[in-house]
């Protein structure tokens, strides 16, 4: 049974959390596992952006693959629905026509990486991501391309672990100016106020690249 998880960010993890991230049941960890040794080991899941540029930089790394915490993960969690953002594509073409690759799916070949190396394929739907954006409107965000796949995750985490006590490292809740990164704070206070989420703290670190 499943009763502690821990999201690690791709932000610093405090000092002394690495114990208590690697004592969790559950832990998940973003992408190219930025947090991996400082912020512990334990990789159980890994959630991508399997879309854009992001997406197919990990997959054409031999480094990635070969990361330990990929290695380790038993489950990979693509965080974007693909028919959700194939119908994004032509309203991006016009409001953000910069981001030209931002809807390209891999979706299949993170599929395909799974079967191979014998993980588990997660693929977060549309109706979350959603449902995401409905809970962030109550905070009246700037306008914004998708919630952020730490945002995602926490969702998907609430939604599926009802029972379990979740925490939140490595969280800075800043990045890509097209993720909603202030109201994604107020609404992560609010899980934490209503005791659905605790915090284990740490620094910020900023990431410059987009869809983290």
């Amino acid at each position: 049974m499943i009763r502690k998880i821990v999201i690690v960010g791709n932000g610093e993890v405090g000092e002394g959390q690495a114990g208590i991230i690697d004592a969790a049941d559950f832990v998940i960890r973003f992408n190219d596992c930025r947090s991996y040794g400082g912020g512990g080991s334990r990789t159980d899941a890994v959630a991508v952006c399997n879309t854009g540029r992001p997406a197919k930089a990990m997959l054409g790394s031999p480094e990635w693959r070969a990361h330990p915490g990929v290695v380790a993960a038993r489950e990979i969690w693509s965080v974007r629905d693909p028919e959700k953002f194939a119908a994004m594509r032509a309203p991006l073409a016009v409001s953000h026509p910069e981001l030209d690759d931002f809807c390209d799916d891999y979706t299949d070949a993170f599929a395909a990486f799974c079967a191979d190396a014998g993980k588990t394929h997660v693929v977060i739907g549309k109706a979350l991501h959603e449902a995401a954006d409905a809970s962030l409107s109550a905070f009246a965000p700037a306008p914004y391309v998708v919630p952020s796949s730490g945002m995602i995750v926490i969702a998907e985490v609430l939604g599926k672990y009802t029972e379990a006590e979740v925490m939140l490292a490595g969280f800075g809740h800043a990045g890509w100016e097209w993720h909603p990164f202030a109201a994604e704070r107020q609404l992560v206070d609010g899980y934490i106020a209503a005791g659905r989420l605790r915090r284990l703290g740490g620094k910020t670190l900023v990431s410059s690249s987009y869809g983290a």
